[in-house]
């Protein structure tokens, strides 16, 4: 095969070698499907599939005696459902208070920890800790903890003479202990991701600073934070998701207020539980589980939307 490349040079590409690259190329594409399969075959059985057999499930009034197709008698059911509006509020004022307080703990525990110096591994491994125990034993220790008259902090309380509100008992105070126990529980994990981007920022920046004369605080303004963008928006993004689906802060809700009391605690996720394991109305559930998920992509791709993908004002 003899390739012309301009005017005076002509290059020849034998036969031999140009099937040879042909079976290169072929075989980097058998080699990117081996390698891609499993994770396609994955997000097929365990997202895709699960995904559109609850958008069916919605259309449908579920039971076990059988399937009937309803349309959308399930979301009009919802949009007369007062019970659903208060868990959506519920879950709204819980993703309002967590996001922004778990970034701000997160950030700020990182800035405390992201040097080396003596007892620093000790102290980053206390603050992981939380996050390393299950949020079912957390759920019940912190119940303990809390429980009005023999609780570890009633009885301290009781004996000091010191009143404590009824933590898990008053509607104002349950969803607020809720809340902080959650930070409680993530602040460690998010904190080391927070570490991960603060160490990726470069030392001569801070130098150069120095010897300006900026201080500390104009550091973190002027360095540390704009640096810091894509990591602040990782975790915002993963704390909204926490937020607004309310899987992990389930498990708490469940050990801990059963939702209560008078459905302070009631999240939009322990809602569509009572619906569907409770009470038998799986169609239901199906249909308030397809708008949580339908709300949570909106938001995220507000955020990427505002952000840039995450990249905020740099370019590509």
């Amino acid at each position: 095969m003899t390739v012309a490349t301009d005017s005076t040079v002509t290059l020849t590409v034998p036969p031999r070698a140009r099937r040879r690259d042909q079976g290169a190329v072929r075989g980097d594409g058998a080699a990117a499907i081996g390698f891609l399969s499993p994770m396609a075959i994955g997000v097929l059985l365990f997202i895709a599939l699960p995904a559109g057999l609850s958008i069916f499930m919605s259309l449908c009034e579920v039971t076990f005696g059988g399937v009937t197709f309803v349309g959308l008698a399930n979301y009009e059911r919802m949009l007369a459902d007062p019970l659903f509006w208060q868990s959506l509020g519920v879950t709204a004022a819980y993703a309002i208070a967590f996001v922004p307080g778990l970034t701000i703990l997160a950030l700020s525990l990182a800035l405390l920890v992201h040097t080396e110096y003596v007892g620093v591994g000790l102290w980053r491994a206390l603050l992981l800790a939380p996050n390393a125990i299950s949020l079912v034993a957390t759920g019940l220790v912190w119940r303990f903890i809390l429980a009005d008259g023999n609780g570890t902090i009633a009885t301290v309380a009781n004996a000091l003479g010191v009143p404590v509100p009824s933590w898990l008992g008053e509607p104002g105070w349950a969803l607020f202990t809720v809340i902080t126990i959650s930070l409680w529980s993530f602040m460690g994990f998010y904190m080391l991701v927070m570490v991960g981007g603060r160490q990726d920022i470069p030392a001569e920046l801070y130098e150069a600073a120095r010897i300006d004369g900026a201080g500390s605080w104009a550091q973190f303004w002027r360095i540390t934070l704009p640096m810091m963008r894509p990591t602040i928006f990782f975790v915002v993004l993963m704390g909204t998701v926490i937020g607004l689906t309310g899987l992990q802060s389930f498990d708490l809700v469940f050990v801990m207020t059963k939702g209560g009391p008078a459905n302070a605690t009631a999240l939009t996720i322990y809602y569509i539980y009572q619906q569907a394991f409770q009470y038998g109305q799986f169609g239901y559930a199906a249909a308030m589980s397809t708008v949580l998920t339908v709300l949570m992509f909106i938001i995220a791709a507000v955020y990427f939307r505002v952000t840039n993908s995450g990249r905020f004002d740099v370019d590509g």
